[in-house]
């Protein structure tokens, strides 16, 4: 009904403006149509109607009322007026006709239309009220509108799929790759779903509330389509953001209005994404307890309780911070059931390769495992848009088949983005370039824990100015602290890199020297693995109104403080001295590195190692 509704109220503000026109014109149509005599003859006087009778010009008088239509032997027409209650005759002997003139003069008398001396009158008096009438209703109906649009505005506008609802392209498990230990979980609440006697029977309760934790790109959304897909149930969907409003109480009105829609849909999945939007831990203290965001998860608490023993709605959220989650919203009863969603390994890339590669047309050279083995890190997302970035370029080159080259540079237009070939870099800068880069190379190269090199580049790309591309040599979850200690060196590989050429430094190593830093802290303070001993220092706390990077809370002494920053630095120093260490040993390979550099801009994985074999 409201969509009905709202297809009348936008045809009114379409047609409304046409509808007046179009009266305006009829009515001017019909004024003219009734005056058809009106400025085409024309108009004269008694005096010289008297004047034409007697030269004798005028043929005929024809007498409608009190108007005369004075016909000249000439064939001319013009129109007069007679003076009222006196008859014509008189009126014109009068004024001086010659009485024999007049007797022998033809005048005829015609009875004025009825239906013109009413009808005209009458459109006068209608018309202009009518038109006066349809525009005030114009008015009082889009007021109407407004109000009902108001009402509206407490409503929430979750979008349903699957039955019922919008169709889209089916979303099935077979169409998730990777992801076992997530899907075997969630294959239970399709089965609730689709036979839930079976659980209700033997006293079982199915978890009312999912919730699907993973980095963003990892899959939550298109894991919950294919719950709802795989059961053949109605899915609402609504991110946690359209509940905020910054009047109080509208988005725990919107709360209820969602919940009520999912729960007259019978059976159904109401999926929220983004829930750590609104599910923030409570108690910060900002905002008292009638902040709008505090009052808008009190009502998901209160819905999620108030779901009868027997519902078959099931709600499953998003989120990729669950560790901001009020701890209300976690107890059971509630979101019963956390599913971790992990980034794929590279057996789990090659899979999702598979599934988005299915529709392209692939070259006899393309070899999705080499591409997995050099995406380490990329989530679903990420390699979703690597294929789609290889189908572009293939297609800018006029290509009628995607080829491995296209996977290859892909992968780093999503890593880095796009070549920025007009960034050209003058000789001097172009050197130092070609030595930072092959600085970083060569001593990722040269230690045994870090990874191997791919490829080596001085061509901008992003807001890089050049780029070191090096992958892990087996994917692991963990790291160890030699392996960390290698990271930083290879980070300040650049960096030691120019000073051994030039003596001096460059604002080039400015990003590095961030990564290390950063890097050099954690291990100080997250990781324990300093001289301090296996302490964690400093805590970050989550507020409503702040960003993630809140400030971090402080609970350690002035003391400590000092000697975290003292190892640290000690992290960089030890860093930097391996670095040098490693290049003053390798000076000739170095610039055997930067020259190729210089003169190739590129050098891939079989070169390089070449070059450092052969030094």
């Amino acid at each position: 009904m409201d969509g009905k509704k709202n297809k009348k109220d936008n045809l009114f503000i379409k047609k409304g403006p046409q509808a007046i026109f179009w009266l305006v014109a009829l009515f001017l149509l019909f004024y003219f149509l009734i005056n058809p005599s009106q400025d085409i003859q024309e108009k004269t006087t008694l005096t010289q109607v008297v004047s034409g009778i007697n030269i004798d010009e005028i043929q005929k008088i024809v007498v409608n009322n009190n108007k005369l239509e004075i016909f000249y032997k000439n064939n001319e027409k013009a129109q007069a007026i007679r003076e009222p209650d006196i008859g014509l005759t008189e009126s014109l002997l009068n004024l001086g006709a010659d009485a024999e003139k007049v007797k022998n003069l033809e005048i005829e008398f015609q009875e004025e239309n009825d239906v013109w001396s009413w009808l005209f009158p009458v459109a006068l008096g209608i018309i202009p009220p009518v038109l006066i009438l349809f525009v005030f209703w114009g008015i009082f109906k889009q007021a109407k509108t407004g109000a009902m649009r108001t009402l509206d505005f407490t409503q929430a506008k979750a979008r349903l799929f699957g039955a019922g609802g919008k169709q889209e392209e089916k979303t099935s498990f077979n169409d998730v790759a990777g992801l076992k230990e997530a899907k075997e979980e969630l294959r239970e609440i399709t089965d609730f779903l689709k036979n839930p006697k079976k659980f209700f029977q033997i006293g079982a309760k199915i978890p009312r509330g999912v919730l699907l934790i993973g980095a963003p790109g990892t899959g939550k959304t298109l894991l919950a389509r294919a719950i709802a897909n795989e059961a053949n149930v109605p899915f609402f969907s609504i991110s946690g953001s359209e509940f905020i409003e910054m009047f109080v109480g509208v988005g725990a009105s919107r709360m209820r209005s969602v919940f009520a829609q999912a729960k007259k849909a019978g059976r159904a999945i109401l999926f929220i994404d983004e829930i750590d939007s609104i599910g923030r831990s409570r108690g910060a203290g900002l905002g008292g307890g009638f902040e709008e965001r505090e009052q808008t998860l009190n009502q998901i608490l209160a819905e999620m309780d108030g779901f009868e023993r027997d519902s078959q709605v099931i709600v499953i959220g998003a989120t990729n911070k669950p560790e901001s989650l009020d701890s209300a919203l976690l107890r059971p009863g509630r979101f019963d059931r956390r599913v971790i969603l992990d980034l794929p390994d590279i057996k789990d890339r090659e899979g999702v390769l598979e599934i988005h590669c299915r529709k392209k047309p692939l070259a006899a050279d393309v070899n999705l495992k080499e591409i997995a083995e050099r995406t380490p890190g990329f989530s679903g997302a990420d390699l979703e848009s690597l294929t789609n970035e290889a189908a572009i370029l293939a297609a800018r080159g006029n290509k009628t088949e995607i080829f491995q080259e296209e996977f290859l540079e892909s992968i780093e237009k999503v890593l880095l983005g796009p070549e920025r070939k007009s960034h050209i870099l003058n000789k001097k800068e172009k050197g130092i370039a070609a030595y930072h880069e092959a600085g970083h190379g060569l001593v990722a190269a040269s230690l045994s824990r870090a990874g191997e090199v791919r490829k080596i580049s001085i061509v901008a790309r992003g807001l890089a100015a050049g780029y070191t591309l090096k992958m892990p040599r087996e994917e692991r979850k963990l790291k160890q602290k030699s392996e960390l200690l290698s990271e930083l060196a290879i980070l300040l590989g650049g960096y030691a890199a120019e000073k051994i050429k030039f003596k001096e430094i460059t604002t080039g190593a400015a990003d590095d020297l961030k990564r290390a830093s950063y890097l050099a802290r954690e291990l100080v303070k997250k990781y324990g693995m300093s001289s301090l001993g296996p302490i964690v220092f400093g805590e970050k706390q989550e507020f409503v109104f702040l960003p993630t990077d809140s400030p971090e809370t402080i609970n350690y002494s002035e003391t400590t403080a000092a000697m975290i920053d003292k190892e640290v630095m000690q992290f960089i120093n030890d860093a930097e001295r391996r670095a040098l260490e490693v290049l003053q040993g390798k000076e000739q390979i170095l610039e055997k590195l930067a020259q190729t550099l210089i003169e190739k801009e590129t050098i891939e994985k079989e070169e390089f190692e070449k070059i450092v074999q052969g030094g």
